[in-house]
């Protein structure tokens, strides 16, 4: 299996369903080829709990040439059964990102006489939860316990060779047949107590691809996408609800929201930001029916912004909204706005066309007088007329006012012109 990228819901969820299926077809290692810059705690430790638990060997192993297992990708390597990496590649720097803590993770000033300077009460206490867990899983594996500590603490890190004279790793392989090459005849021992005789010089490889719900897993997960998705979400709605009937908004409005709110669910969300996104969007979609003239939506668009910035409560590589993207989606919303107010105020000034206003004003043909009565034709509708001024049949009229079905005229022309 590979693990590209920053860990993440979606890298969880496909490592889980990988030891299932390689449990399922009785295979005797799983390899985890690895490359990644950290990732998020909650979905490191579910990664670490399925290889424990794995009733199958697990390789992880840092490849290729250049890729690097840094931060969460320390704790998984620390965690498997086998350690290994390709040449060229590097590990460490396994020091916690601050997700509630803050100043955790930040490099340290210099304090006096060249020590660390203090951290407070809180740091210091998820910095000793993590130097403890890593101790553990070195201690559970054989490794070196003394070098884990100092990458959380530190944040040091090494190079492939570096970690095998350590005895951070097991071995230092050119690629997978070289790495079960050397791993053939060892025996491992599963969490259940049997132990397991590898025999894998010959050993076909299986690559276990991530299906169609881990890609969707993985493309949604992502904070832009999810804020991408919420903001399609709320614009599709708006849309089907300002033009009732017409559908597809409606349809593809609460699809993006739901997933929208599924992806920030499986995230590390400050409520404060998404409030202010909320806000923020409520404020736009109101600017369409409120006549402010901008200032809603105005507030709105800043109120997004500030929500978009601090939405994601972490800072882990790969888990960061772009600034380009916060500003793009504001730009658009921006320009949006204004096309709206534009469209209302042109709106203003325009002669109204429909109603009782609009049959002011308008000119008309007598068809018929009667016992009294007049009847005319205005915009194409026969209407009953009264004047001041005798009328009589072809004489153009101005309608001056109206009552219930009758309309009040005035010549407009003299008969015969």
């Amino acid at each position: 299996m590979d693990l590209d990228g920053a860990v993440g819901p979606a890298t969880a969820d496909h490592v889980a369903r990988g030891l299932k299926h390689a449990a399922e077809e009785d295979a005797q290692l799983v390899i985890l080829r690895m490359d990644t810059p950290g990732g998020l705690d909650t979905s490191m430790r579910a990664i670490i709990k399925d290889i424990l638990a794995s009733p199958v060997p697990v390789a992880t192993y840092v490849a290729p040439s250049g890729a690097r297992a840094a931060s969460a990708g320390t704790y998984i390597l620390y965690a498997s059964h086998i350690a290994a990496m390709a040449p060229g590649t590097n590990l460490g720097a396994a020091t916690p990102v601050a997700m509630d803590v803050p100043g955790l993770g930040a490099p340290s000033k210099p304090g006096e006489e060249g020590k660390p300077a203090p951290r407070d009460a809180m740091t210091d206490k998820a910095m000793s939860d993590a130097a403890a867990y890593i101790r553990s899983l070195a201690q559970l594996r054989g490794r070196n316990a003394a070098w884990a500590e100092e990458a959380v603490r530190r944040s040091v890190s090494l190079s492939a060779r570096e970690a095998l004279e350590q005895k951070v790793i097991d071995h230092v392989a050119e690629d997978i047949p070289h790495l079960l090459r050397q791993v053939d005849g060892r025996k491992i021992r599963l969490a259940s107590g049997s132990e397991v005789l590898l025999a894998t010089a010959d050993a076909g490889i299986v690559k276990f691809e991530a299906d169609w719900r881990t890609r969707l897993l993985t493309a949604i997960t992502s904070p832009g996408v999810a804020l991408i998705l919420m903001m399609i979400g709320v614009y599709g709605l708006f849309f089907e609800f300002y033009n009732p009937g017409f559908g597809v908004p409606g349809v593809v409005g609460a699809i993006c929201l739901l997933l929208g709110l599924y992806a920030l669910q499986q995230l590390p969300v400050n409520y404060a930001g998404l409030a202010l996104i909320v806000l923020g969007i409520a404020f736009m979609v109101a600017e369409a029916f409120v006549p402010s003239f901008g200032i809603l939506g105005l507030g709105g668009i800043v109120a997004f912004v500030f929500g978009a910035v601090i939405l994601i409560d972490t800072e882990v590589p790969g888990f960061g909204i772009p600034i380009g993207l916060i500003v793009g989606i504001a730009i658009i919303s921006a320009v949006t706005i204004a096309a709206i107010v534009g469209f209302a105020l042109k709106a203003r000034r325009r002669p109204v066309v429909s109603g009782e206003e609009q049959l002011v004003g308008s000119e008309g043909v007598v068809v018929n007088c009667d016992t009294g009565q007049c009847w005319a034709t205005v915009h194409s509708e026969l209407w009953k007329v009264q004047s001041a001024e005798p009328l009589a049949p072809g004489q153009k009229v101005r309608v001056t006012g109206r009552k219930d079905l009758t309309l009040t005229v005035s010549p407009a022309t003299t008969k015969g012109e």
